[in-house]
């Protein structure tokens, strides 16, 4: 499934008041991290991460990775700050249009 741009801007200003709920430093993306990621999108469907200044990696390489390792949606990058999107099988909340 790929986001249309009415998706991705409707999930977008669902994100806008959302406070980052993890951040990636200068270890990079690790599996514990995916693990986790994906346990919150479960939860949520909806969260923010944050890249620290000191994340030696690429943010579009580390949101990348994020959402292969949790069959997750990018919504949007902007800044050090990562919007990610995956459909919940128990917790569905979002209605996408």
């Amino acid at each position: 499934m790929k986001l249309t741009g009415k998706q991705k801007r409707f999930l977008r200003a669902e994100a806008h008041h959302l406070n980052p709920i993890f951040q990636v430093g200068k270890d990079g993306v690790n599996d514990n991290m995916i693990k986790q990621i994906g346990e919150a999108l479960e939860r949520r469907e909806l969260i923010k991460i944050s890249i620290l200044q000191n994340c030696m990696e690429d943010k579009d390489e580390v949101a990348e990775s994020l959402a292969d390792g949790t069959d997750a949606h990018i919504v949007q990058i902007i800044g050090n700050i990562i919007v990610l999107y995956k459909e919940s099988e128990n917790h569905k909340e979002i209605l996408l249009p």
